[in-house]
């Protein structure tokens, strides 16, 4: 999953990145608020933390500018104030969820992995898809109950599959989620990805529709 911290206060981003990054996420760290705004208009994202002091543009006229422009991307907010008055003012300009500083970094995980399975229509940190069984909070992969060694990059596909299972998933969308704006964003690196996968999961786990993109087997594709 593909996240994105806006952030100026280079501490805590870096903070937020290392966790969010051991959670399974690629992330990109943004300290201000102009170029915040052209990320989340132009780029798709599974999570922001959003600060709210931030230069150029401050977090909730930029979160408001989002929402107007109908952009829907899950915003976690982070504020160094957390009065009552001003989660509701959050809450109202668009946020999914509000957080305030000081903050425990195991929260703010939990919170992001619960806000990305929420705005999958995914309330359950663990999800069954067929034969697969992905914890989300232990980052883990097994097929008939059997425990399955991933990469950061193979969990990512997993369970960016799992997490949207309703449909089938186009290669350039997997491949912005999975990469990002890296250089690796090469349909050959994705196809190399999930034969990886069919030697690991067997090959009828992950399904192919020719021209449209990947599903999970076992979810009426």
């Amino acid at each position: 999953m593909r996240a994105l911290i806006v952030e100026d206060d280079s501490r805590i981003a870096s903070d937020l990145k290392t966790a969010l990054e051991s959670a399974g996420f690629l992330v990109e760290v943004c300290a201000d608020g102009e170029e915040a705004w052209f990320l989340g208009d132009t780029e798709d994202y599974d999570l922001v933390v959003l600060d709210l002091g931030l230069p150029s543009m401050d977090g909730l006229s930029l979160l408001k500018r989002w929402r107007a422009s109908g952009r829907e991307l899950p915003v976690l907010v982070l504020t160094a104030r957390g009065t009552w008055e001003e989660r509701v003012e959050g809450i109202d300009a668009g946020a999914d969820d509000y957080l305030p500083k000081p903050f425990r970094i195991e929260e703010l995980v939990a919170r992001a992995r619960a806000l990305v399975r929420r705005s999958a229509g995914r309330g359950a940190a663990v999800q069954q898809v067929g034969e697969l069984t992905l914890d989300t909070n232990r980052m883990t992969l097994a097929v008939r109950g059997l425990p399955v060694s991933l990469t950061a990059l193979e969990y990512r596909f997993m369970a960016y599959l799992a997490l949207h299972r309703d449909r089938v998933i186009p290669p350039t969308e997997l491949l912005e989620h999975l990469y990002g704006d890296d250089d690796a964003r090469d349909p050959n690196a994705l196809e190399a990805v999930v034969a990886r996968l069919r030697r690991k999961l067997g090959r009828d786990v992950i399904g192919t529709r020719r021209g449209f993109g990947y599903y999970l087997e076992g979810e009426g594709q």
